[in-house]
């Protein structure tokens, strides 16, 4: 199974939560935590794993072979990115917009375009009280982290229970990280941002036909809009965490609920099981 957590915006609590669903489950099952998040990975902060592989990530980018070419135009016209600019007698190459497509190479005229790596991050793996932990990481810099997101992707391992800790938000990287999950737990906070953010996710992964659920963190009295706002679309809440400023200091001192607060850890069991539930009722 594969578990993908994400959130419409930044800091409602994804790392929390993936970090301590995989620490409760080490002892049920076999547990894969994938850190997609490679523009700001933090994962192996809290978990400390250790990190035995490490492999460079690389695209293609066009290079120009002067000589060939006729300054037609059409790799500029192809290229979606506006990586290629076509002079009078100079064709002007920006790797740093390269998407690595392969579509300037592939329909040039006249096959005056190669391709030469480009190294744009890491990927890195190892383990942790029997947890396998994978992460990626994006160079400083770099625009291309679904690149890394696939191959940080490509180590699922389907015998065991794959965790995803997603980037934030809803842009090109987010769906690369929850497309083909078997389930998305979305967390959020019970604000006017969290939110919004939160419905602009939830339309994210309704059209990535997945079935999802809610975890509520840093839960307090006084904003029921989000319970309002899950009930109106008939989203299951499966979680609340507290707004404890025990929590938070663990958190900010680098020690996961799980480990922090040892009881919690029957709660992420529970919610596991709310997933497998929510999962099965939705293949039905």
């Amino acid at each position: 199974m594969i578990i993908s957590i994400a959130s419409g915006k930044g800091g409602t609590g994804k790392t929390l939560v993936a970090t301590s669903l995989a620490l409760s489950l080490q002892n049920e099952k076999p547990v894969q935590l994938l850190d997609c998040d490679v523009e700001e990975p933090n994962d192996h902060i809290l978990l400390k794993p250790l990190l035995s592989y490490k492999q460079s990530v690389a695209i293609p980018i066009p290079q120009i072979n002067e000589a060939k070419c006729t300054h037609c135009g059409k790799c500029a016209e192809v290229c979606a990115y506006n990586a290629i600019a076509v002079m009078k007698k100079k064709v002007l190459v920006f790797p740093e917009l390269c998407h690595g497509c392969g579509a300037c190479s592939y329909l040039c005229p006249e096959q005056a375009i190669s391709e030469i790596s480009k190294e744009i991050g890491v990927l890195e793996a190892g383990q942790l009280k029997g947890i396998e932990f994978i992460h990626g990481k994006l160079n400083i810099g770099e625009i291309a982290a679904p690149f890394i997101i696939r191959e940080v992707k490509k180590h699922i391992n389907r015998e065991r229970l794959a965790i995803i800790d997603v980037p934030p938000g809803t842009s090109c990287p987010v769906v690369e990280a929850v497309k083909d999950s078997d389930f998305c737990l979305l967390v959020t906070e019970p604000t006017p941002f969290g939110l919004n953010d939160l419905a602009l996710a939830i339309g994210m992964v309704r059209k990535l036909n997945i079935p999802c659920g809610i975890v509520i963190n840093r839960d307090s009295a006084g904003y029921n809009k989000v319970d309002e706002y899950c009930r109106k679309e008939d989203i299951p809440i499966l979680l609340r965490i507290p707004l404890d400023m025990k929590i938070a200091r663990l958190y900010s001192t680098g020690i996961t609920l799980a480990e922090g607060m040892p009881q919690w850890q029957e709660a992420f069991i529970n919610l596991f099981r709310k997933i497998e539930q929510a999962a099965s009722k939705e293949a039905e």
